[in-house]
């Protein structure tokens, strides 16, 4: 595992870390006992990303819902529908 902690990195640094375990996974690279410590770093690295990726989305989400004008704001729509 880098030194840093999983929960100090930036999800581009997770993103690597977790692409770099795979490849040694991949390749055979590392002995059994250490494949084992790998997987479980990269299953940590990934709920990791998953939940960064959720925060975003809900950052988008309301930030976008603040762009969106309320019925009143629009005399027009407010017409069309009162027919």
């Amino acid at each position: 595992m880098t030194n840093k902690k999983i929960e100090e990195m930036t999800y581009e640094e997770a993103v690597k870390r977790l692409e770099e375990i795979v490849r040694r996974l991949e390749n055979g690279e590392i002995p059994l006992e250490e494949s084992l410590s790998s997987f479980q770093e990269g299953i940590a690295l990934s709920r990791y990303c998953r939940k960064k990726l959720a925060e975003i989305e809900y950052r988008v989400e309301s930030l976008l819902k603040e762009e969106q004008p309320s019925p009143e704001a629009n005399p027009e729509k407010r017409n069309e529908n009162d027919q």
